[in-house]
């Protein structure tokens, strides 16, 4: 009784059937049904309303529940989303293009930023060689103090500390600068492997459009090394 009232609740606030329409469906049974305003049997279906000429005027779509209408917003925005980001990956593509317009390009860049590393990692790799020269002082000195080290001055222990803490932080310094290397390196090969797919595919040939519905041109064969005479015009003598 609730559903009937509903159904009739709806289509009291459907618009108003304009003049001489034709509503047609297929209800669930499979039967096409035919009246002159929209059809009870077809609200959970597309509709038709026709002309009297018999031209569609309108597809009324279905009538959607409160939770197939949440349902189809979620698709639609889900379907949005899904756009936006094709639409981001073509600009991402794009812009790969124009800034490695070809593999040397590439490369170049990646040797760049390689170099880039290796220079910052040769600058702590200088300083260790200083700490160490300075460690070869310090050892001098404390050879006073070798059978009772102890007895060493505190400002001496504080310098070989000092440079112990150094030098490890150096070394630290350098292994994240491998680390960074490696991660360089397989951002490049990444991006290589995509932009080997977008590079064959600006090379790939046009594909020939046909001539006619599909089909191409027949072109006669003739065997290496026959002539073929001109054959003269019609009505010449």
């Amino acid at each position: 009784m609730l559903a009937s009232g509903c159904v009739q609740w709806a289509w009291a606030q459907a618009p108003a059937p304009t003049a001489a329409g034709i509503y047609t469906c297929v209800d669930a049974q499979g039967r096409r049904l035919t009246a002159d305003r929209p059809i009870p049997q077809c609200v959970d279906r597309e509709q038709r309303e026709l002309s009297p000429q018999g031209t569609v005027r309108r597809v009324i779509g279905p009538t959607l529940t409160e939770h197939e209408r949440t349902a189809l917003e979620a698709q639609r925005r889900k379907e949005q989303e899904e756009r936006a980001q094709q639409a981001e990956e073509r600009r991402r593509e794009r812009a790969l293009l124009a800034r490695y317009p070809n593999q040397l390009a590439h490369d170049a860049e990646r040797a760049e930023a390689i170099v880039q590393i290796d220079l910052v990692s040769g600058a702590a790799v200088k300083r260790i060689e200083e700490l160490q020269e300075q460690r070869k002082t310090l050892d001098l000195e404390m050879e006073f103090y070798r059978k009772d080290p102890a007895k060493a001055p505190m400002s001496l222990r504080r310098m070989l500390a000092e440079n112990e803490a150094n030098v490890l932080e150096q070394q630290r310094f350098i292994a994240n600068q491998d680390r960074e290397k490696r991660r360089v390196h397989q951002r490049f090969d990444l991006e290589l492997a995509q932009l080997r797919q977008l590079w064959a595919t600006q090379r790939a040939p046009l594909v020939p459009l046909p001539t006619q519905a599909g089909v191409l041109p027949l072109v006669p064969t003739v065997p290496a090394g026959t002539y073929m005479t001109p054959r003269p015009p019609a009505g010449a003598p």
